[in-house]
């Protein structure tokens, strides 16, 4: 599996934004598909993810902003980010595997999309 994560920008807090994660290499529908952050200086967190039958789930803080969707014949998922804060300055990555739970343990990792918000 490759993943390749585009999207990311400098915004300033209150605006959008919307990462894209194309999929190759294997059956994108049979892949559930998240995303995760890593702030400098933190660790990496679990963002949002979306299970092959769609359903998501969020971070807290996030939850009412940030949307996950997949379109499964462009093989690509998608983060619309709204009313971005300054906190989510970080590198985003996108990751698959057959389930959520499987992500830190086996997921396939893209490489990264920098979001930059300033206040």
């Amino acid at each position: 599996v490759q993943l390749q994560a585009s999207g990311g920008g400098l915004v300033r807090a209150g605006e959008s934004l919307r990462l894209s994660c194309v999929f190759s290499g294997n059956i994108f529908r049979l892949h559930a598909m998240g995303w995760y952050r890593q702030a400098p200086g933190k660790q990496r967190e679990f963002v949002a993810s979306i299970t092959i039958g769609g359903n998501t789930n969020y971070r807290d803080s996030v939850k009412g902003r940030f949307t996950i969707s997949r379109v499964d014949a462009k093989s690509t998922a998608y983060l619309q980010m709204n009313n971005l804060k300054p906190e989510g300055t970080a590198v985003y990555y996108c990751v698959a595997a057959r389930l959520p739970r499987l992500f830190e343990e086996s997921g396939s990792w893209g490489q990264g999309t920098q979001v930059t918000v300033s206040s």
